[in-house]
């Protein structure tokens, strides 16, 4: 991702005129590119401080997707001139909000290795003392 996303940025900056699919298309390699950049960085951050349950691939994938996401509506406001410190700060409170409920989420539903949902059978009655 960090490699097609930064080399796709390089070619069409330099290769493209800024017409409309060339502005999707930057945006898309934008989105790539901070999102492969991001990837090493929330491996290291969830292998530094674990948590339960323990962040597996889909959870480091998606919280670098967010940064990506981040960096790509960042530009998508620029670009309007719609960007101020107050989007910047409200954005990126939204979206570590969004994060921290599905991680809530995640924790709720969460079993132990060991641990089932399925109910204990009965113990015997115990055996009449006479």
């Amino acid at each position: 991702m960090f490699t097609l996303g930064w080399g796709g940025l390089a070619l069409l900056i330099f290769m493209t005129e800024p017409t409309v699919w060339p502005r999707w298309g930057f945006f898309v390699l934008w989105t790539l590119a901070l999102t492969g950049t991001a990837l090493p960085v929330t491996w290291f951050l969830n292998l530094r401080f674990p948590s339960d349950p323990p962040a597996g691939e889909n959870v480091i994938l998606r919280q670098a997707i967010w940064f990506g996401v981040y960096g790509s509506t960042l530009a998508w406001l620029q670009l309007g001139r719609l960007l101020n410190w107050g989007s910047v700060f409200g954005l990126a409170a939204g979206l570590a909000a969004i994060e921290y409920l599905i991680r809530m989420r995640e924790k709720s539903r969460w079993m132990p290795s060991g641990i089932s949902d399925q109910p204990a059978p009965p113990s015997p009655a115990p055996p009449d003392l006479e």
